[in-house]
């Protein structure tokens, strides 16, 4: 039997993937970065899958046809959903999709390095290695800040909180690869915003007709924290009529609902670091995730924070693809020795 050629540096593709829970996110060793939400849908029936034309459909796209689709957000609170087949395909769809995206080519090498939320890392690592294994010959999996502070060069006397839709992940960054003791997470995140905002609104607006979805929007478009109140119109449907609402006071008060742990969880991780350290680390903390751009969420962290000891924060200037970025620079140096075992 010959053997197999060893594939050259320009006939591999090199990608990093932040796979998240609300989206996820590509970069190649050839430029290209896209991003999709995480969903997946397949059609319901023969009515739906003659009107749409295909058998699976992804992200927006998917969300657009809902109403026809049995629709899956495969990851919740960080790990992959109920752990079901279903949801298990989805990932490996969804994993699937981000290197079509990628731009691999017929035929080409695949070697993968993939963000995940620290949970996920510690109860699905099996099922997302499986899913990631059907489209690429190597692979490391690691967890989403680490990428992050990896891709920022933040790797010494630093602090990364990855501020996702299912987790808000810790990463203390002390020149060497950080251990299960430097990472913590909390279910506190931006799904738990939603739902807090979902709940205020049909309390306070009860003709109302909001959904999680709608909700979502809003957020993403509108979140805030702080002393300063802000106006936030919104449209909703009240009986069929289109009505504005100003929910400023349920958008802050759903946004800051999160922040006390993040606080807390952070103060805790850098109060049993090496003493010598702290201080270092509280000078460097980096926030990142669709969380970091709440407006007002950099101040309202730093005077939480002044009576325990002077903090610094920065946000990152490209939270949909810091992760993606950050892996991918990981899959672009890590030795040979690490791929497979990270």
């Amino acid at each position: 039997m010959p053997k197999k050629k060893k594939a050259t540096r320009s006939s591999v593709l090199k990608v990093g993937i932040d796979l998240g829970t609300s989206r996820s996110a590509v970069a190649a060793s050839t430029g290209r970065r896209r991003m999709v939400e995480s969903y997946v849908g397949w059609p319901k029936d023969f009515i739906a899958r003659k009107s749409l034309a295909t058998d699976v459909l992804f992200g927006e796209e998917a969300l657009e046809h809902r109403l026809s689709l049995d629709l899956v957000r495969p990851l919740e609170n960080g790990v992959i959903r109920d752990g079901t087949e279903r949801d298990e395909e989805a990932v490996k769809e969804l994993v699937g999709h981000l290197v079509e995206l990628a731009g691999a080519r017929e035929g080409q090498e695949v070697h993968a390095a993939v963000g995940v939320p620290a949970e996920a890392l510690k109860v699905n690592r099996q099922a997302i290695k499986e899913a990631v294994s059907a489209y690429a010959e190597k692979l490391m999996l690691v967890s989403e800040p680490f990428a992050v502070a990896y891709g920022l060069g933040a790797l010494d006397n630093a602090m990364v909180i990855d501020i996702g839709a299912g987790t808000v992940d810790f990463c203390i960054m002390h020149g060497a690869m950080p251990g299960e003791e430097d990472q913590r997470s909390l279910l506190t995140a931006g799904d738990y915003v939603d739902r807090q905002l979902l709940e205020t609104l049909k309390e306070n607006v009860p003709e109302a007709g909001f959904t999680p979805n709608m909700v979502r929007r809003f957020k993403e478009q509108n979140g805030f924290v702080g002393d300063a109140r802000k106006k936030v119109e919104v449209e909703v449907p009240v009986q069929g009529r289109t009505t504005v609402y100003d929910i400023g006071e349920e958008m802050r008060y759903a946004c800051e609902s999160i922040l006390p742990p993040i606080v807390e969880t952070m103060m805790d991780m850098i109060a049993k670091f090496d003493p010598e350290f702290q201080a270092r680390v509280r000078s460097n903390i980096i926030l990142a995730g669709g969380g970091s751009q709440i407006v007002g969420i950099k101040g309202y962290l730093e005077q939480a924070t002044k009576d325990f000891a002077p903090c610094k924060f920065s946000v990152v200037k490209d939270p949909l693809f810091a992760g993606a970025e950050g892996a991918l620079e990981l899959a672009r140096d890590m030795p040979e020795q690490y791929w497979g075992q990270v």
